[in-house]
C-alpha cells in the first residue's frame, strides 16, 4: 500500500480531495476549476527583449456559477500541515473577493471563514465533512449582503458567453459582480475605477447584459463624448445586442431599442427647449453608462450633468482609469466612492498590461531658456519681446523651428535604434505644432516617406484625412501609419495595441491627462511583439511620476545628455545579462490648446478657444541637447533618490542578512538564475549596477562587493583561477573543450546564459555538433548538468 507521505500534492488532489467535493455534491465539470491561474504574470524587459514572471495559481476555485466563485482550496504534500496552505489562500481570496478558504493535505480540511458563520472564523473539518454547493452559496450571499430572493434572483443571472474560450479576468469578475450585486441591492450611483487597457467597455458589456437578460433594467443608454468611443463600443462586445442596439445620430430619436449608444453632444443642442434627450420622458432609461466619466459627468456644471439630472431615476454607473479630484470637479461626489479600482500598477504587477521605461531628453533651449538678441524679429518682421523664454512658451507663444528639427531628429534616432516600423505617438502642444513636427519628421525619415507617404501622419480633430487613417493606425495587422502627431483626439479612448513608443512634446499639467496619454501605450499584444513600451520625453512631464496620485511608475528613467546617443536594444541590455529585470516603454500624442473653432464630437468643452494667441516663428537659434543624468526606479515603482549602490545594499541585505546567508543560498541554487530572479523580484535592478560599477564583474560578485564589502572578481579572474586548477581531467577530450568553451562563455557574458542548454546550439559550440551529440560527450544529460553543476562551484569556489 502506498504511503500517503510519498504522494505527490496533485496525487493528493486525484485521490483525496476531488472525491471528498463530489460527495458534498460538487459538479466537477461545471462548478469546479483546478489549477486556475488568474494572472498573466509580470513582464520583464532588457533591451528589445522580455520575459514574463510567474503567474498567480489556485489550486482549486469553487463556483456557484460560471463566473461566481465562492471558495477557494489550496492544496498541499501530505508531509505538510493541513493547515499548511490557508494563508496563500487567504491572499488569493483576498485578491479575488472570495469569503470562504480550505487548506487540505490530503488528511482533511482547514477552513477560514470570513464570515464567521459558524461562530468561529477557521475550523478542522474532516474529509468527508466538506460544505456543499448550496451551504457555501448562502454564505456567499451572507458576506454580499444578499437578502432577498429578487436580489438573488439577478445575482444569478448568467454572463454572456459567444461560443468561444473568452471570459472575464478575475479583476472584471469582480467589477462586474459588485456591480450587479450592488444594484439589486439598489444601489443607484457607481464608480468603476479600470486602468486604461484593462477593458472596461467588456466589462459594462457584461453588466448591461445581465441586467439586461434579467429584467433589472430593460432599457439602457452608453453615454460616451467622442465619436472614437462609440464607433469602437459599437464594433466590439456591443455588437452582440444586435438589432435591440442602436446608435442616435444627428439627434434623431428612435424609442422602438432597448440598448442606445450616443454621445453626449449629439442629446444636447445648448439650447433647452431643443435638446434631444428631452424627446425621451425622464423615466425611459433604467440604466445609464457613461464611459470615461471623468471627463464631464464630474462637474456640476457640464452638458453631461444636465442629462443625468434629467434622466435621475436611472441607474448611473461612472466608468475611468482616472476620476477627477478637484476643488469643482468631483467624480466621487456624484457617484460614490469606487465600488472597484483596478490601477495601473496592479495590471503591471498582474502581467494584463504594458511596462514602461522613461528616456528623458534636455534641450539646452528647455533648461537654459532663451533670451532673443536686441532687436530679434521673427519670419514675419514681427519684434519679438524681449524676455526668457521656456518650456511653457514653446510651441505656444514661441515657435523655434531648429527646436522642433532637434526633437525630430532625436525620435528619428531612436526608432533607428530600436524598429523604425514601431508604432509612435508623438504629443504636440496644440494642431500648428502637431502639423509642424509631422513635417520635420517626413523630412528626417524622407527615405521611408519616399516608400510610403502615410509614415507619418498628423492625426488632430481638424485633419480628415489624418482622422480617416486612425483606424489603420490602431489595427496592429495595418503597418501604416506608422508615426501619428497629435495633441488630444488621442489622449482617450484609442486603443492603440502596437503602440510602442510615446513621445511628450507638450506641457502636460494635469494628472488625469498625463495618466490617459501613458494609457495610449499600456496594452499588451504578444502576437505582434507588443509586450512593453518606451516614454520619450522632452519636456519632463515625467515628473508627475512622483505624485502620489500616480499609481504605476516605470522603472528606469534616463535623460541623454548633448553628445550621447540612444542605446541599441543590444548595448542596453550589456554584457552578460538576462531577462531578469522591467523596463518599460511609452509614447505620447497632444491636440491643440489654441484651436479657434469646435470640432463636433471630438473636443470637449475644455479646449473651445475664443481665438488663437499671437505667436512668434524663430529661427537661426542653436538648439542642443544638454547634460546627462540617470535616475533608477525601484520595485515599487518609485525613484531611487540616493546611491544606486546604497539602495542594493539595503535590498539584498533585507533578504540576506549575513554574507553567509547569501553563499548558502547561491551555492545551494540548482541555478543561480532562480536567485537573480529573486533578487530582480526585490526590486534590484542589476542591469543598472552593473553599468554603475562594472560590466565585467559577474553578478555574484557585484552583490557580495556592494552589500557585504567582499572584494570582487572579474569573470576573467574567476575562469583563469579554475584553469590553474585543471579541474577536468576527468573528462575526455571533446567534453574538456566544451567545457573549457562554457568558461569562455561565462567570461563574455556571464553566469545566467550557459546555465541554459539552448547555448549550445550557437558558436562555438554549433562546430561540436547537435546539443544531443554534444551532450553524449558527458554520457548522457543527467551527467552533462552534474558537469556544469561542477564547472559553477569551481568558479565561486574562494580562491
Amino acid at each position: 500500500m502506498t504511503n500517503k507521505k510519498d504522494l505527490s500534492e496533485r496525487d493528493i488532489c486525484t485521490k483525496y480531495i476531488n472525491p471528498a467535493l463530489e460527495r458534498a455534491g460538487w459538479d466537477m465539470h461545471k462548478q469546479v476549476r483546478e489549477e486556475v491561474s488568474f494572472t498573466d504574470g509580470r513582464i520583464y524587459v532588457k533591451g528589445n527583449l522580455s520575459v514574463r514572471g510567474k503567474r498567480k495559481r489556485a489550486d482549486y476555485i469553487l463556483y456557484y456559477k460560471p463566473n461566481i466563485p465562492i471558495a477557494i482550496i489550496e492544496a498541499k504534500e501530505n508531509t505538510y500541515s493541513i493547515k499548511s496552505g490557508i494563508q496563500q489562500g487567504l491572499d488569493y481570496a483576498t485578491i479575488l473577493d472570495i469569503p470562504s478558504v480550505f487548506s487540505s493535505n490530503g488528511d482533511g480540511f482547514y477552513e477560514h471563514d470570513r464570515t464567521c458563520s459558524n461562530e468561529t472564523i477557521e475550523r478542522e473539518l474532516p474529509l468527508d465533512q466538506f460544505p456543499s454547493p448550496e451551504e457555501l452559496w448562502q454564505r456567499y450571499k451572507r458576506y454580499k449582503g444578499i437578502k432577498t430572493v429578487e436580489a438573488e434572483r439577478i445575482t444569478v443571472q448568467d454572463y454572456f458567453f459567444d461560443g468561444t474560450c473568452r471570459s472575464p479576468r478575475y479583476y472584471q469578475q469582480i467589477a462586474i459582480n459588485r456591480s450587479i450585486e450592488a444594484i439589486a441591492k439598489d444601489q443607484q450611483r457607481l464608480l468603476i475605477i479600470m486602468a486604461t487597457g484593462t477593458g472596461k467597455t467588456y466589462t459594462a458589456f457584461q453588466i448591461i447584459y445581465r441586467l439586461w437578460k434579467s429584467g433589472a433594467k430593460k432599457r439602457i443608454l452608453f453615454l460616451a463624448d467622442r465619436n472614437a468611443l462609440i464607433d469602437q463600443t459599437r464594433r466590439g462586445d456591443f455588437r452582440h445586442f444586435k438589432d435591440k442596439m442602436t446608435v442616435i445620430k444627428h439627434k434623431k430619436i428612435d424609442k422602438s431599442f432597448e440598448i442606445y449608444l450616443a454621445l453626449y453632444q449629439g442629446l444636447t443642442n445648448y439650447d433647452e427647449d431643443k435638446d434631444a434627450y428631452r424627446e425621451f420622458s425622464s423615466d425611459f432609461f433604467d440604466l445609464i453608462i457613461i464611459d470615461e466619466c471623468h471627463r464631464g459627468s464630474a462637474s456640476e456644471d457640464s452638458a453631461w450633468r444636465e442629462i443625468l439630472d434629467y434622466f435621475s431615476s436611472a441607474t448611473h454607473i461612472g466608468l475611468t482609469a482616472t476620476p477627477k479630484e478637484t476643488e469643482t470637479v468631483s467624480s466621487t461626489e456624484y457617484f460614490g466612492d469606487p465600488i472597484y479600482t483596478y490601477s495601473l500598477k496592479q495590471g503591471i504587477q498582474d502581467g494584463f498590461l504594458a511596462p514602461y521605461k522613461v528616456v528623458r531628453v534636455g534641450l539646452n533651449v528647455d533648461l537654459e531658456g532663451w533670451r532673443p538678441e536686441a532687436g530679434k524679429t521673427d519670419k514675419s518682421g514681427q519684434l519679438v519681446d524681449d524676455r526668457i523664454y521656456n518650456r511653457r512658451d514653446y510651441d505656444k507663444n514661441l515657435i523655434i523651428d531648429e527646436r522642433t528639427q532637434k526633437v525630430a531628429e532625436k525620435i528619428t534616432e531612436f526608432l533607428k535604434k530600436t524598429n523604425r516600423f514601431d508604432k509612435a505617438i508623438v504629443f504636440c502642444v496644440d494642431i500648428d505644432h502637431a502639423q509642424r513636427m509631422r513635417a520635420a519628421l517626413a523630412n528626417a525619415n524622407s527615405d521611408l516617406m519616399a516608400q510610403n507617404p502615410k509614415y507619418v501622419m498628423q492625426i488632430t480633430g481638424d485633419n480628415d484625412e489624418g482622422k480617416r487613417e486612425l483606424d489603420n493606425f490602431i489595427n496592429p495587422e495595418e503597418p501604416y501609419p506608422v508615426i501619428a502627431t497629435t495633441s488630444k483626439l488621442m489622449t482617450t479612448g484609442v486603443d492603440a495595441q502596437t503602440c510602442k513608443l510615446i513621445v511628450l512634446d507638450s506641457n502636460i499639467g494635469s494628472m488625469t491627462e498625463f495618466k490617459q496619454i501613458i494609457g495610449r501605450g499600456t496594452r499588451i499584444n504578444e502576437e505582434f511583439g507588443k509586450t512593453f513600451f518606451t516614454i520619450l520625453d522632452f519636456r519632463n512631464v515625467t515628473d508627475l511620476f512622483a505624485d502620489p496620485d500616480f499609481d504605476g511608475d516605470p522603472v528606469r528613467v534616463k535623460e541623454l545628455g548633448q553628445d550621447d546617443e540612444f542605446d541599441t536594444p543590444e548595448e542596453e541590455l550589456g554584457e552578460g545579462e538576462t531577462l531578469t529585470g522591467d523596463e518599460d516603454e511609452a509614447i505620447f500624442f497632444e491636440l491643440p490648446v489654441e484651436t479657434p473653432y469646435l470640432i463636433p464630437d471630438i473636443i470637449d468643452s475644455g479646449d473651445i478657444i475664443s481665438g488663437p494667441k499671437p505667436k512668434y516663428y524663430v529661427n537661426g537659434v542653436n538648439v542642443a541637447v544638454l547634460n546627462e543624468r540617470i535616475q533608477y526606479m525601484d520595485g515599487n515603482g518609485k525613484l531611487i533618490t540616493g546611491s544606486l549602490k546604497d539602495y542594493t545594499r539595503q535590498k539584498v541585505r533585507e533578504q540576506y542578512q549575513t554574507l553567509d546567508a547569501f553563499l548558502n543560498k547561491w551555492n545551494g541554487a540548482d541555478k543561480k538564475q532562480a536567485v537573480i530572479d529573486e533578487l530582480t523580484e526585490q526590486g534590484i535592478v542589476l542591469e543598472n549596477l552593473k553599468e554603475a560599477i562594472s560590466k565585467e564583474m559577474d553578478i555574484f560578485d557585484m552583490i557580495c562587493h556592494t552589500a557585504f564589502d567582499q572584494p570582487p572578481l572579474t569573470r576573467s579572474e574567476r575562469v583563469k583561477q579554475v584553469k590553474k586548477r585543471d579541474v577536468f581531467t576527468r573528462y575526455g577530450d571533446q567534453a574538456r573543450k566544451v567545457l573549457e568553451a562554457l568558461l569562455e562563455k561565462y567570461a563574455d557574458e556571464g553566469i545566467e546564459n550557459i546555465e541554459d542548454i539552448k547555448i549550445l546550439k550557437v558558436n562555438p559550440f554549433d562546430q561540436f555538433g547537435t546539443p544531443t551529440e554534444i551532450i553524449k560527450f558527458f554520457g548522457g544529460k543527467q551527467q552533462y548538468i552534474q558537469a556544469l553543476t561542477q564547472l559553477e562551484k569551481e568558479l565561486y569556489q574562494v580562491a
